[in-house]
């Protein structure tokens, strides 16, 4: 070969080499950007039918002087997000960007939303994206018409996403929301978690002339964008600790590892916020043994700020306690395993259970596969969030119902019941003053948590594929960038294997058991308040009351009072008012069904988006009412008497239901009167909300995993909802609606 042929060669690689490099680090792709607004509002005489509607339904209950009730969704993902971002990818069955201008036009034309928030995760948000999301909800704002009377209000926020790989490390996630839109209201960058930080922008799979090479084969421009995404964030530094917030280097991230620091920062800035914790019995993320008492210690809570907490999602449900083990501990620390109680398996005990009946089936001996099965419960427990992964090879079918919440109504995936919202309601901390514990009083909302862009998606149960989290059946799982999102398949074997979370080569999504998680997505849930105007400010003063109140997803109304409150002048108590009183409580609740929801969208949403981004945004289905309202079939009242000494047990002290009270389907809604004639009795505080049921109806996912149960109620197996798009995995469940807490504090006679 010629000299100058070889140097043609080496220059030929080497600008191969150069170019791959090039494309490997996003050069071939393009910025996220921030989307369009549509300059167009809501007809002012579609909101007001809306605001009559309820002011009629109020007469008709008999409600004195009534404050609107607004309804919106305070949790909500766009492609800004790196997870959002990884399932708009068309090579995972997704539908392409979905940025903060999509989420304005979905709650102002699609969900007909009176307000809402956009809630990134600000791990993944660079200072670019940050400026562009300020500017996207402004724009949102300015579209809305009298800033007094507006169609949609939208409140900028971005959530922070803390993941602890053990119960002492893990906080959870928390959104924060903001109030004003000026320049002087908002900080200059968001504030994430580090953790979770280094699980999404320093597992960057992109990256040189290898991933270059890839994507040049791979045929997809949105996979090019991926690459860019990445790269934004690779060069972005830590923002030092220690150090005022205004005095930071403009272009670093804030990541703090603990609410308190989170807290402080916040506390720094000085902006009216909010920081609503969600997702807290999710063990999709959050490991067996997570207790939320130790985020009442100290610091850990800042009553000022968390004020609401997230009972319901498109996750699940969050509210019910129930009496069972995830994990329990040694005095060294040592996870072990719980046997089965209350008809709760444990995950990592059904992982011996697997291991056990594949080693009879070898012809392994009883003693030899029982030593198995114990050794594969005792991995698995040490594997905290990972505990399937001790069992190789398995099926998501082969672990039945094991981690699940076996009496709650549509609960979130591998169920936390430490995280639940009546356990966090029932505890105290005695850690300053024996005789006056600390204790939570947080108002209850619900919201969607949909990461398309798409805020208030529980309007309808007719698509499952971008109105929920749901992936299922839309993925090769041989494909290309599977195993982001699942690990690798394996032949099952019959002996346990011991999960090294230090040198494992899965990362991301690939660590969860996203199968058979795909059959608890829900449709989402929405906040209501009970505002005194539709602005801007009216709302965040009922956020500051609790005066709130959570639904799944149907716009159903709820008021509840407590009636001979002290100290009110006659009026009322509303849901999330505290007092304190030595009389018996009396109390009322009164509920009315959603509207019946007719196919299509109104003209005024056609007319403003036009076909396309109709059907692109809202996937051709918007909320749509038609006159007939769905009948109030009973209201739960559930009753919670908070811990008065550390070793009190949880259990007795959450009664659900206390009372329930039927319905006679009445569409004009449903009224009830109660008193609790115990309260002086007990002597002691007592916190009282009402759930309201609508009848039953489908539901993506409404029985979660479908089991077949034999005559003792044991899962034998199950039907997980992993069919294609069009599979809507319908089930029974029946609508919900939550009241914040009412909280009376005893006060014996004769004191002031």
């Amino acid at each position: 070969m010629s000299r100058m042929l070889v140097l043609v060669v080496v220059a030929l690689l080497a600008v191969l080499f150069f170019w791959f490099d090039h494309v490997g680090n996003g050069g071939m792709g393009e910025h996220e950007a921030p989307g369009q607004v549509t300059d167009r509002v809501r007809p002012a005489d579609a909101v007001a039918a809306t605001s009559a509607a309820v002011a009629s339904a109020a007469d008709e209950m008999l409600v004195s002087r009534p404050k609107q009730i607004l309804f919106g969704d305070l949790h909500v993902h766009t492609t800004f997000s790196f997870d959002a971002f990884m399932m708009s990818l068309p090579i995972q069955g997704g539908e392409g960007a979905h940025p903060p201008a999509d989420a304005c036009d979905f709650a102002r034309f699609c969900s007909a939303l009176d307000f809402w928030s956009i809630n990134d995760h600000a791990e993944s948000i660079t200072p670019a994206h940050w400026n562009e999301t300020i500017e996207t909800i402004r724009a949102c704002n300015e579209v809305a018409g009298d800033a007094a009377n507006p169609d949609t209000v939208a409140f900028l926020g971005w959530e922070w996403t803390q993941v602890g790989q053990t119960p002492e490390a893990h906080f959870g996630h928390k959104n924060v929301v903001l109030r004003g839109l000026e320049d002087d209201e908002i900080p200059t960058r968001p504030i994430g978690a580090t953790g979770t930080r280094d699980m999404t922008v320093a597992a960057n799979p992109f990256g040189g002339p290898l991933a270059g090479a890839y994507l040049h084969g791979a045929g997809d421009e949105r996979l090019h964008d991926l690459a860019n995404f990445f790269m934004e964030r690779d060069p972005l530094e830590v923002c030092p600790l220690g150090v005022p917030v205004r005095q930071l280097p403009a272009g670093c991230v804030e990541m703090v590892d603990t609410p308190d620091l989170l807290f402080d920062k916040l506390d720094d800035w000085g902006f009216d916020s909010m920081v609503i914790p969600h997702g807290t019995t999710w063990g999709f993320y959050t490991p067996p043994g997570s207790d939320w008492a130790k985020q009442l210690e100290g610091p850990m809570h800042d009553e000022e700020r968390q004020i609401l907490l997230e009972v319901y999602s498109g996750h699940g449900n969050s509210e019910e306690w129930s009496d069972y083990d995830d994990m329990l501990f040694a005095d060294d620390g040592t996870p072990i395993c719980p046997e089965p109680r209350n008809a709760y398996t444990p995950t990592c005990w059904r992982a011996g259970e697997i291991i056990e009946a594949r080693c009879l089936e070898e012809g392994g001996g009883a003693d030899e596969c029982g030593e198995r099965a114990s050794q594969a419960r005792a991995w698995s427990a040490a594997a905290g969030p990972q505990a399937h992964l001790a069992v190789q090879g398995a099926e998501p079918e082969e672990w039945l119902d094991a981690g699940q919440c076996p009496d709650c109504s549509l609960p979130a995936f591998n169920y936390r019941n430490k995280g639940a919202a009546q356990y966090i309601t029932a505890l105290g901390n005695f850690d300053d003053d024996p005789n006056e514990p600390r204790r939570f009083r947080f108002g209850f909302m619900a919201s969607s948590d949909n990461h398309f862009a798409r805020p208030g998606t529980g309007y309808k149960e007719t698509i499952r594929t971008g109105f929920t989290e749901s992936r299922s059946g839309l993925t090769d799982p041989d494909g290309a960038m599977a195993a982001a999102l699942a690990p690798p398949q394996e032949a099952p074997s019959a002996w346990p294997r011991e999960f090294d979370a230090e040198n494992t080569d899965l990362v991301g999504f690939a660590l969860m058991e996203m199968e058979r998680q795909a059959s608890f997505f829900q449709t989402g849930g929405l906040v209501a308040t009970h505002a005194k105007g539709r602005d801007r400010d009216s709302i965040w003063e009922a956020f500051q009351r609790r005066e709130v109140y959570g639904t799944s997803g149907p716009r159903m109304l709820l008021w509840f009072d407590l009636l001979n409150a002290p100290d009110t002048r006659g009026r009322p108590l509303p849901m999330g008012g505290e007092t304190a009183m030595d009389d018996i409580p009396i109390f009322q609740a009164r509920a009315v069904g959603s509207f019946e929801q007719v196919p299509g969208c109104p003209d005024y949403a056609a007319n403003a988006l036009g076909p396309d981004r109709l059907e692109h945004v809202c996937r051709g289905e918007c909320y749509n009412p038609g006159a007939l309202r769905r009948p109030i079939t009973r209201i739960d009242v559930i009753r919670i008497r908070p811990q008065n000494a550390p070793d009190e047990a949880i259990d007795a002290l959450i009664e659900d239901p206390w009372r329930s009270f039927e319905c006679d389907g009445d569409p004009a809604g449903c009224s009830i009167t109660f008193s609790d004639p115990e309260y002086a009795r007990f002597g002691r505080d007592t916190v009282y909300y009402v759930r309201a049921h609508e009848a039953p109806a489908p539901a993506v996912n409404g029985q979660n995993l479908r089991c077949e149960r034999d005559v003792e109620g044991k899962c034998t197996s199950v039907d997980l909802c992993d069919g294609g798009p069009e599979d809507l995995c319908l089930g029974e469940h029946e609508p919900q609606a939550w009241s914040s807490p009412i909280f009376v504090d005893f006060r014996a006679p004769g004191r002031g």
